[in-house]
């Protein structure tokens, strides 16, 4: 792997000792965060209706505008967090979102009208950030040599909680109803909030306190190339895999019979994320061992290639096929990217550059979406495919032009 002048230069911190329980709590509360931010994908609708909306497409509208909320307010406010926690403690961050996402989300379950829905969607956002958090901590604690794999597994503990979320939210309301259904999953996240509270261990650094609060994080950076190629990755593999999710309903409907059109195009999503589920934490040991940016160059072309064949799909099941491959191929490059990025900047400015990565990939979660709704509607579902593909080449080929010409271990 690639070492930088900080790897050189900087002594082996205390706090390593304790990276393997604090990757486990981290592991353990991202999931369980995801699963309660995602969960209210199934019933969002029905409980916009419940709260007085009932025009049809007010509720769409509405419900698109709670669901987007929390990202929206995350992008602006992760490199805040991020640069608090390098002054102030990466723990400390991940207290204050575990307790405000326990708040937050308990009182969804109190919500009296849908401006109060989204105003919490709002609040969620602001104060949350336990998933992002966590990337930080963990990327800061673990030792360099298992860095990508401890990421890697973080990330598919994140992807797991982004699976199983939607599940857990069409089971669950017809048991304890909607407003129960906020009401356990905020007392699941204050447990959350009690084992990071109590079980993650962080060493109290007073030189990074010093250099975080001495430094301009962005200027301490001595080659920002690299982490500018990782600031446009993380956004171009967001909208890359969200430009394709608005339309998979109406594209497996070209070859599927009306009566399994939701549930193969549930298939088809859930594919993609089982496969990064699988290999994130493979590819991230793999990456450890060849280096990151091995991996960086090849993920990418890899998904381009495998995006053409989906433009030409004639069945249900290539398109299943091919979306679980796609998820294999792309579930190392998040714990990659935080493991270079890490690599590359000082101790004292990771949170704050880890923070402007976090944001980068929500941007591109936003205008993903956005984009290939626009494609789709105005030249056509293949198109969307091709472009996507065209995209990742593209980034393929920038971060091989950036990358160091030789990797040392």
């Amino acid at each position: 792997m690639t070492e930088t002048r900080w790897d050189a230069i900087a002594p082996a911190e205390p706090e390593t000792a304790h990276w393997m329980r604090n990757l486990i709590i981290c592991l353990v509360g991202s999931f369980t965060t995801i699963v309660a931010m995602t969960l209210l994908l199934p019933f969002l609708p029905l409980y916009v209706e419940e709260l007085g909306v009932s025009d049809k497409a007010a509720i769409v509208q509405w419900s698109g505008i709670a669901y987007g909320a929390t990202f929206f307010a995350a992008a602006f406010v992760a490199p805040l967090w991020g640069r608090l926690g390098d002054i102030y403690g990466r723990k400390l961050m991940l207290i204050r979102a575990s307790l405000g996402m326990t708040v937050a989300i308990s009182l969804m379950g109190m919500a009296g009208n849908v401006w109060q829905l989204v105003a919490l969607r709002l609040f969620t956002g602001l104060a949350g950030g336990y998933a992002s958090g966590s990337m930080v901590l963990v990327a800061a604690q673990t030792p360099k040599h298992r860095s990508a794999w401890a990421l890697g597994t973080l990330s598919a503990g994140i992807m797991a909680g982004n699976l199983v979320g939607p599940l857990i939210g069409g089971a669950l309301p017809p048991v304890i109803g909607i407003r129960g259904t906020f009401l356990l999953a905020g007392g699941v996240i204050f447990f959350t909030f009690l084992a990071t509270t109590f079980l993650i261990k962080e060493e109290k650094s007073t030189a990074r306190k010093k250099a975080a609060k001495a430094s301009g994080s962005w200027a301490s950076i001595p080659d920002k190339r690299p982490v500018i190629a990782m600031l446009s990755l993380g956004l171009l593999l967001m909208l890359a895999n969200m430009s394709i999710e608005p339309i998979i309903t109406v594209y497996v409907a070209q070859f599927v019979t009306d009566a399994n059109v939701t549930m193969v195009s549930g298939i088809v999503m859930a594919a993609a994320a089982l496969g990064s589920i699988l290999s994130s934490s493979w590819l991230g040991k793999l990456a450890d061992r060849i280096g990151y940016w091995s991996v960086i160059m090849a993920v990418p072309a890899v998904a381009a290639l495998l995006l053409i064949p989906q433009a030409f799909v004639t069945s249900a099941w290539q398109l299943i096929a091919l979306r679980f491959l796609m998820g294999i191929a792309l579930g190392g490059l998040l714990p990659c990217i935080t493991a270079v990025i890490r690599h590359n900047v000082p101790d004292a400015a990771t949170g704050s550059i880890l923070g402007l990565s976090i944001s980068s990939q929500y941007v591109g979660q936003v205008a993903g979406p956005v984009m290939g709704g626009f494609v789709a509607g105005h030249i056509g579902m293949r198109a969307v495919f091709l472009g996507t593909c065209v995209l990742l080449a593209l980034g393929a080929v920038y971060c091989w032009w950036v990358s160091p010409k030789r990797e040392t271990e």
